[in-house]
């Protein structure tokens, strides 16, 4: 799930960005820590100024807030707001799913069960972000092949804006196993039953966000 390799001559405002991304897509940065633009360039090496760059990018991805001082950290999401976040998840995904299916050839299927077993290993090694990537990755795989670019790159917003909260919620599920439903989304693939492969999705992205509301 982490974005495409690029060169090493990559702009530096480029580099912070990706990286920057990456780490809160995948919940390595807890929700409200505060994040310096000297910090940032002293993580990245790089100056203030590319730095800056990556940070408002990621500000106007919703993926960081910025307070009228200038304070920059991670969102601290109010439950309405997750709400919204997890509807957006349902409704995206969910017509990913459905144009999916049609070109869900046998390797796929096998691709997203080898997914998913090891996501059962870094379960059982109580591994958060770990956990998280293997997440997203099964949910891209299978988006991938929809073939609709712009609804995926919707889908990354979202998860983007909701990656700290994951690793939150993850600690609270403290789960065994891999997620029951990527087992029903499985199943629904082989059997070619867009009816399930539908509610298994919805299901699959709201149910532990409600957690999170209760």
């Amino acid at each position: 799930m982490t974005p495409s390799a690029k060169p090493d001559n990559a702009p530096a405002h480029d580099r912070v960005y990706r990286g920057l991304r990456t780490r809160i897509m995948l919940g390595q940065i807890p929700p409200g820590q505060a994040l310096t633009l000297r910090g940032l360039g002293r993580e990245f090496g790089v100056s203030m100024t590319p730095a800056r760059e990556a940070v408002n990018r990621l500000v106007a991805e919703g993926a960081l807030s910025m307070s009228s001082s200038g304070r920059v950290q991670t969102p601290e999401l109010s439950n309405e707001r997750i709400e919204e976040l997890a509807a957006l998840r349902a409704l995206i995904e969910v017509e990913l799913a459905s144009r999916a299916l049609p070109r869900a050839h046998m390797a796929l299927i096998e691709r997203l069960q080898t997914i998913n077993n090891a996501i059962t290993d870094v379960v059982s090694n109580r591994d958060a972000v770990g956990y998280i990537r293997g997440n997203l990755e099964f949910h891209r795989t299978l988006y991938l092949r929809a073939q609709a670019p712009a609804m995926l790159a919707m889908a990354e917003t979202v998860w983007l804006q909701l990656g700290p909260t994951m690793r939150e919620l993850y600690g609270r599920l403290r789960r065994t196993e891999a997620p029951q439903y990527h087992r029903l989304i499985i199943a629904a693939l082989k059997a070619g039953d867009e009816p399930s492969l539908r509610l298994a999705v919805r299901s699959d992205v709201t149910q532990g966000l409600r957690m999170l509301v209760s």
